[in-house]
């Protein structure tokens, strides 16, 4: 799953092991042992269903990702993937998904 998390979302190790909460050294563990915490696949499943919905709502998976790696205004100029760190970040990303859906951008 995080092979596949890491080619989905064309990131280097090192950015799914930001993004996953673990050092590079564990994701590479992980990656051999083919397996994942229950914490790192709570993660795993967060950025996937970001992934999913954005590529939904911007028509593509190239889309939603060059969409998730590059700074929003409507997240205060953040990295949605980074802002999706928290819970509650994934939330703002996926409200601010509905909004560009639905043409409401304020």
């Amino acid at each position: 799953a995080a092979r596949r998390f890491m080619e989905a979302l064309e990131v280097e190790r090192d950015t799914a092991a930001r993004l996953l909460g673990v050092s590079t050294r564990t994701l590479a563990r992980r990656l051999a042992e083919g397996r994942l915490k229950p914490a790192e696949s709570d993660r795993l499943y967060r950025y996937a269903h970001l992934l999913e919905r954005a590529a939904s709502v911007l028509g593509g998976a190239e889309a939603a990702r060059t969409w998730l790696k590059e700074p929003r205004w409507g997240l205060g100029d953040r990295v949605p993937l980074s802002f999706a760190e928290t819970e509650a970040g994934a939330r703002e990303v996926e409200d601010l998904l509905g909004r560009i859906e639905h043409g409401v951008l304020a």
